[in-house]
């Protein structure tokens, strides 16, 4: 595999204009191939984000097809609900399983940069909320590359940046004004020359890109829990060798401590909207026959009851909320 320096970007909330102005500066850059996942909806249209970011890019911007040869001075755009990942000299574009319910996924990218390409990466985390990315920002720095990411004080979302921030000690926290006289200054000194990356996060990469996994290459890079996978409900595994909790199911689904606990408060939720909905036709029900065949078996009382149940669900939900919104703050 010939040595390449590999850049990988991440951003989620208020990213797409903070990439937009980021690679706008790569003008002295030369020598490198970047790589962008923004988290996206499923539906969104990649190529509009493509031509914003051509407008202003000094490298040729493509979204990548899977088994496409990576090139230097080429700026890859993940697409929507599709993970990118790097092989080796190669592009993977594949629609495994969600990363912290994303896809593209910002960790699948840099933890596979990380296993093929090692000290030769540096990792950027933009603006973006929740934890996402500082799991493939901890892989980036046990294979030994670089680590970068968005002052918080300037990014329109903070919590990605500042969440790599107190997981990890990084290279540099930089406004994006900054940033590429660093890149150009790194990239001008460095004579990369690849080191192996550890076995767990090649391992994991592996997975991923697999789309598969057996009980047995799991037990290598985590510990069994009696947590399950709020997607798919299969047992979670508890990952190793990083600082903050992150699990992964057998089927694929990743997720850190944080996206764990909003996916389960989100089917929490739409459990309790079906239980209020099937409450609501039983007293919808009762009410009618009571109208219709008169008031046997108490059948008003009960559907008074049904009220008294569906509001005690009511509350349950607003409390949810309300507790959920303390946690994420």
């Amino acid at each position: 595999m010939d040595s390449k320096n590999i850049i990988v970007i991440g951003a989620s909330a208020g990213g797409i204009s903070a990439v937009n102005k980021l690679v706008g500066s790569f003008n002295g850059l030369n020598n490198v191939a970047i790589f962008i996942v923004i988290h996206i909806s499923a539906d969104s249209n990649t190529s509009i984000l493509l031509g914003q970011l051509q407008k202003n890019a000094p490298f040729p911007c493509l979204i990548p097809v899977d088994d496409q040869i990576l090139q230097h001075n080429t700026i890859y755009l993940a697409p929507a609900d599709y993970h990118m990942m790097i092989s080796e000299n190669r592009i993977l574009v594949k629609r495994g399983p969600y990363e912290n319910h994303w896809r593209p996924a910002i960790d699948v990218l840099f933890r596979s940069a990380a296993a093929s390409y090692g000290n030769c990466v540096t990792g950027i985390i933009l603006t973006g909320m929740l934890d996402d990315g500082t799991s493939g920002m901890s892989a980036i720095q046990r294979a030994g590359g670089m680590l970068m990411v968005q002052d918080p004080a300037e990014a329109e979302y903070e919590d990605m940046p500042v969440n790599v921030l107190r997981n990890m000690d990084v290279d540099y926290s930089l406004p994006l004004e900054e940033m590429p006289m660093v890149l150009i200054d790194h990239y001008l000194r460095l004579n990369c020359d690849h080191q192996t990356a550890p076995d767990d996060v090649r391992l994991e990469a592996q997975i991923t890109q697999n789309m598969s996994s057996d009980v047995e290459e799991l037990k290598k890079i985590g510990s069994p829990t009696t947590l399950t996978c709020p997607d798919c409900g299969g047992s979670l595994m508890k990952i190793k060798n990083e600082k903050e909790p992150r699990y992964r199911c057998y089927t694929g689904h990743s997720f850190s401590a944080l996206s764990l606990e909003q996916q389960q408060l989100n089917n929490i939720e739409a459990s309790i909207w079906v239980a209020i909905r099937m409450m609501e036709e039983r007293r919808n029900l009762l009410n009618n026959l009571a109208k219709n065949e008169g008031n046997i078996m108490g059948r008003l009382e009960r559907a008074q009851d049904m009220v008294v149940h569906i509001d005690r669900l009511k509350e349950m939900l607003l409390n949810l909320h309300q507790n959920g919104d303390k946690t994420s703050s």
